[in-house]
């Protein structure tokens, strides 16, 4: 980028007509020969279909009396099935991909899970949506906001911090007088 700057070039077209001169410069100066000269990459010797299990995020997770694991703020917790039943005490592996939902294996099988999230929060102003309990609630809280309205406290309030007045002190006598009589 810098280079393309340095030359003025503000355009795709631009820098397309300058990136061929400016590789081979680069490469005269910069390039090393390689220590063998011959191809050394290997063939890939994974089904094209399998490449997403290897291009994503791999775990194994150690799975409780209860089933279930934490990974990334959430409680993932595995359904009962005659797979699941006997995993409390064993290591399962996740894989988080990019582009798809989560999954958990054991042993090469999916295992069907649901997800807890810790970050799940409920708003203290939610009422609960009900014929009877939801106008009655609403009262309460209209009433606990005319005797104790909501009041925010900054931090220095929290810890109780208070601004001490700075001391003005006299300015210093002059020794030289004193020295000189």
């Amino acid at each position: 980028m810098k280079e393309l700057g340095l030359a003025g070039i503000r355009d795709i077209d631009a820098g397309n007509t300058f990136l061929p001169d400016f590789l081979e410069r680069f490469n005269e100066r910069f390039a090393i020969p390689p220590a063998k000269p011959e191809d050394v990459h290997r063939p890939l010797n994974i089904a094209a279909s399998r490449l997403s299990d290897v291009l994503c995020h791999r775990e194994q997770r150690y799975v409780g009396a209860q089933l279930s694991f934490h990974y990334d703020r959430k409680q993932i917790i595995l359904e009962r099935s005659d797979v699941s039943e006997n995993l409390g005490g064993q290591y399962v592996e996740l894989y988080d991909f990019i582009d798809r939902p989560m999954e958990v294996r054991w042993k090469g099988v999916s295992l069907p899970y649901r997800v807890f999230s810790k970050d799940q929060r409920v708003s203290h102003t939610a009422i609960v949506e009900n014929k009877r309990l939801g106008h009655a609630l609403a009262v309460v809280k209209a009433q606990q906001d005319l005797r104790n309205p909501p009041k925010v406290m900054t931090n220095s309030e929290k810890t109780g911090y208070r601004k001490r007045t700075r001391m003005v002190s006299a300015p210093l006598p002059v020794l030289s007088n004193a020295l000189n009589s």
